[in-house]
């Protein structure tokens, strides 16, 4: 079942909580005791920035799989460490990831640091708005020789899942798979909440595994049957075919979904029905062009249901991880809570400056 950390940070005992979180699920990745270390010591610098820049803030901490499936490292496992907060943000974003940029009374790592010894970094801070930051730390890579990149090289993935109420695990998850110029993502909400809920979701990431090279609707089908003896969840499948630059989308269900195309955002619509226990006859694929300039959103109901995308929303220049959780954070506040498991995933194209 997806294990999740969510660790509320507004005072320094709970610093001591996200290393742990860290630890643990460094050892549900397999990673060494040297990347655990690592894992640990930047989720501790991050949690000790919530606190002195931020006046607190949350950390989510999952196990999830790398940001491109490139090169045969589809069954890699990183530990990905989130910070969200509605704090002052940074004004100068270089600086704070700079040389000699430290947190006062943190262990003297900085900002730059914590970007270098993790395998991907990113942070998104606007002033008055607060910041957002996901680090991935993996296992040490080998040196064999990489696989000659192709198309689906060039699209990335990333995503965030908040359990509701500070359980430790969540209904919802999210995954991706790919076979050769194919890339399909899927995001699953169990029906409900709790350990359930989360038995139907973790069926679904099983059976897509399965499913990387069929098209979301036989995929839906697949998964369909995978979940029948479960309560059935919501799910989503949306799928790049990297070589003809197409987007295909089916769902049933209740999960959200969004593509930007040039700044301007586009609903995706799944059937009703619930996978595994009530899936509709016909299952109907929508199509739309893929290219640079789309970002593509999955969403659990978790999320209040008038959520407005931003502009930021479709910066593809971001990581999809950021994304995710500046929509978590932006369409929910203290105010507008959660009220159910809350899951986000996005596709995005690699930013061509990328190697």
């Amino acid at each position: 079942m997806p294990r999740v950390w969510d660790v509320p940070v507004h005072d320094s005992t709970r610093v001591r909580d996200v290393r742990v979180a860290a630890e643990q699920a460094a050892a549900l990745a397999g990673l060494d005791e040297r990347r655990t270390a690592t894992a640990a010591l930047v989720a501790t610098e991050l949690a000790t920035n919530l606190l002195k820049h931020a006046g607190g803030g949350r950390v989510l901490i999952d196990v999830v799989a790398p940001p491109v499936l490139a090169g045969g490292r589809d069954g890699a496992r990183l530990v990905q460490v989130t910070t969200v907060d509605h704090g002052p943000g940074i004004a100068d974003v270089p600086a704070a990831l700079g040389d000699g940029f430290t947190t006062a009374r943190s262990l003297g790592a900085g900002l730059g640091t914590c970007a270098r010894l993790s395998d991907h970094f990113d942070l998104h801070s606007v002033p008055g708005r607060g910041t957002v930051v996901a680090a991935r730390i993996g296992a040490v890579p080998d040196d064999g020789p990489a696989a000659e990149p192709g198309p689906a090289d060039r699209v990335r993935a990333g995503g965030v899942n908040l359990p509701f109420g500070g359980a430790e695990y969540s209904g919802d998850a999210w995954a991706w798979v790919r076979a050769g110029d194919l890339v399909t993502l899927m995001l699953a909400d169990g029906l409900g909440h709790g350990p359930e809920a989360a038995r139907a979701s973790t069926a679904a990431v099983e059976a897509l595994r399965g499913a990387a090279h069929v098209t979301p609707a036989d995929a839906l089908r697949r998964l369909d049957r995978a979940l029948t003896g479960t309560r059935g969840a919501a799910v989503a499948v949306a799928q790049v075919d990297t070589r003809a630059d197409v987007l295909r989308f089916a769902g049933v269900g209740n999960i959200g979904a969004r593509l930007c195309e040039g700044g301007t955002w586009r609903h995706l619509l799944s059937r009703p029905g619930i996978i595994g226990t009530h899936r509709p006859t016909t299952l109907r694929e929508e199509t739309a062009d893929w290219a640079d300039d789309r970002v593509l959103v999955l969403h659990s109901d978790g999320l209040p249901s008038r959520w407005t995308p931003t502009a930021e929303t479709c910066r593809t220049t971001a990581d999809p991880a950021v994304t995710a959780a500046v929509t978590l954070r932006d369409a929910s506040s203290p105010a507008r809570p959660v009220r159910d498991d809350t899951a986000v995933a996005v596709l995005a194209p690699v930013p061509a400056d990328r190697p």
